[in-house]
């Protein structure tokens, strides 16, 4: 399987990150949900509004993260991204949040309206399949 063929699928299918965060050389992980949109290559996920992680945004934009592999090992790295608060609502990019988690939609129908829709934008990726394949490649 080819690197970007690998990357595009890792996205697709697994559904959770590992979004680190550093404020005053503090770092801070949590577990996100998330959908890989490939034509504004940016990765989207939802938090609560007030939330700790926004002030931490808002302190240091840049983040790192991983995806959760769920059925082998299998991820997708990133060191070097920046996160911003998206123009669009969970409600514009509801679609594509059901089609990969379709569990999501009852979180959009009992909390649309509390969550705040987030991008996370990157240049390079690392993708790793196995033990002995470690490849970056560039978006």
């Amino acid at each position: 399987m080819k690197t970007v063929e690998a990357f595009k699928k890792i996205m697709s299918e697994q559904t959770e990150i590992a979004l680190a965060t550093s404020v005053e050389e503090i770092p801070n992980v949590r577990i996100v949900s998330f959908f890989y949109d490939e034509d504004k290559k940016c990765l989207f996920f939802s938090t609560f509004k007030g939330n700790e992680k926004i002030t931490e945004f808002q302190k240091n934009a840049n983040v790192a993260f991983t995806t959760i592999p769920t059925s082998n090992t299998n991820h997708v790295r990133v060191h070097y991204a920046q996160v911003k608060k998206s123009d669009l609502t969970v409600y514009d990019v509801a679609k594509q949040w059901i089609k990969k988690i379709p569990s999501y939609e009852e979180n959009i129908k009992q909390a649309g309206a509390m969550l705040e829709l987030y991008e996370i934008h990157f240049n390079e990726a690392i993708v790793i399949l196995g033990m002995d394949s470690r490849e970056t490649i560039n978006l």
